[in-house]
């Protein structure tokens, strides 16, 4: 089955699920006993959210359930929006291209996404020091000034004068946080993108930007075998094998899905639940970032647009005084991640699109708008909080790059124009 029949296929199965009817398709969801999860009930969540309303609000008791901190009644106020919005994008939102394990979810992670882009839309049309102590609201352990720790203050590996071990600096460095985050997170990113060459290309491109922002954040300045020996020969390599072993496990796995009533034992039965938390189906990126001058620009938006993600998330908890090991960060990095599954999909299903007239999916388009409000915030409230100017030489570096990429393009578009110049002469 080829990529127009996947889509095809996927238009009928939300059709189909918009219509709130289950039809017959290749990967089995007709089920007598997930039939019911299917079945349209928006009257019935609406009364019932109705009522929870009625009691959350205290609307038929308005005195009883009065409360006397203006604060709470307005953070309560603001939750109970967000919950609201969140119930309708639930029930109403458009379906995305996934249907695991249910299209339901994909519509409440549209929703967080619309969310989470409104909230940073409003932090930005803050000054930096009201939203750094509005950051409160969200933990209370927000709100104050904290030291950068910087990993390049002392690069010795082998350090005989230390009491507690000859090898303190890279003991600290192997039991950071953000070694964990690093082997996860590539991963992640593998069962994302699932092309090895691009993740390397992703992996050594972060650790130049490291490099390039190194005079703005501490937290960038790095010892050389940390950045290359610890970061991408162990950390971002062991999780781009780990994360391509998944994808040939899925890529290699034969999809005929058998409904759950169908299963003949209760082990079968357990297997086939915990299934519907797998892809339905398992799709192959064609990337082909040298297939023209046009793929290999939208190729190279996706990478810039990834590094950028990634270095929002330092540059923003620099700015709003979050510490790496506040539980603010790792919601923020959930958070994308599951943005970021429907995402790529549609990416690259759009890249695969041979229609004359196409357009991004929702999620594209929530993806990239999140990444500009969050670069406009960290663009903002950075105002006077990196003294230090880039040094020459990377200015140099970058634009010599800059215009070897435009140079190469160029190059590139001419020759194919000659080439079919002389086909049709």
């Amino acid at each position: 089955m080829d990529a127009n029949d996947h889509n095809r296929s996927r238009k009928k199965d939300n059709l189909a699920q918009q219509n709130g009817s289950m039809t017959i398709s290749n990967v089995g969801d007709v089920d007598p006993w997930t039939a019911w999860a299917y079945k349209p009930r928006t009257i019935s969540l609406l009364l019932i959210g109705a009522c929870f309303l009625i009691w959350a609000s205290g609307a038929l008791d308005p005195e009883g359930s009065a409360s006397g901190d203006a604060v709470t009644s307005v953070k309560r106020g603001v939750w109970a929006m967000i919950a609201v919005f969140l119930a309708y994008c639930l029930l109403q939102a458009p379906s995305t291209v996934l249907i695991r394990p249910h299209p339901a979810i994909w519509r409440l992670v549209h929703g967080l996404a619309v969310v989470y882009l409104v909230a940073l839309t409003f932090l930005l049309f803050q000054k930096r020091d009201d939203a750094q102590q509005f950051m409160k609201f969200l933990h209370p352990d927000l709100g104050m000034e904290l030291p950068e720790k910087s990993y390049g203050a002392d690069c010795r590996i082998h350090t005989p004068e230390n009491p507690t071990s000859r090898f303190k600096n890279v003991y600290d460095t192997l039991f950071d946080e953000f070694v964990l985050a690093h082997i996860f997170g590539w991963w992640g990113k593998a069962i994302l993108i699932r092309n090895q060459p691009l993740l390397w290309v992703l992996s050594i491109g972060f650790e130049l930007m490291e490099l390039t922002f190194r005079h703005m954040l501490p937290n960038f300045n790095e010892c050389w075998w940390d950045s290359i020996l610890l970061d991408i020969v162990i950390c971002n390599w062991f999780g781009i094998w780990a994360g391509m072993h998944t994808v040939r496990y899925f890529d290699g796995k034969t999809y005929e899905w058998v409904g759950i009533s169908r299963q003949p034992s209760i082990i079968g039965k357990v297997k086939r639940t915990l299934g519907q938390f797998t892809p339905a189906h398992w799709d192959k990126d064609e990337w082909h970032p040298m297939l023209g001058p046009w793929r290999f620009i939208q190729v190279l938006s996706l990478c810039i647009v990834f590094l950028t993600v990634e270095l929002n998330t330092f540059f923003l908890k620099f700015c709003l005084w979050v510490p790496p090991r506040n539980p603010v960060v790792v919601y923020r990095l959930i958070l994308w991640w599951l943005i970021a599954i429907p995402t790529i999909r549609e990416y690259n299903s759009y890249l695969q699109d041979r229609k004359p007239v196409k357009k991004v999916g929702a999620f594209c388009w929530l993806s990239l708008a999140i990444c500009i409000v969050e670069l406009l915030i960290c663009i903002k409230f950075g105002h006077g909080l990196y003294p230090n100017p880039m040094p020459l030489w990377l200015v140099i570096i970058w634009t010599s790059v800059g215009v070897a990429t435009l140079m190469f393009l160029i190059v590139w578009s001419w020759q194919i124009h000659r080439s079919l110049e002389r086909k049709r002469l």
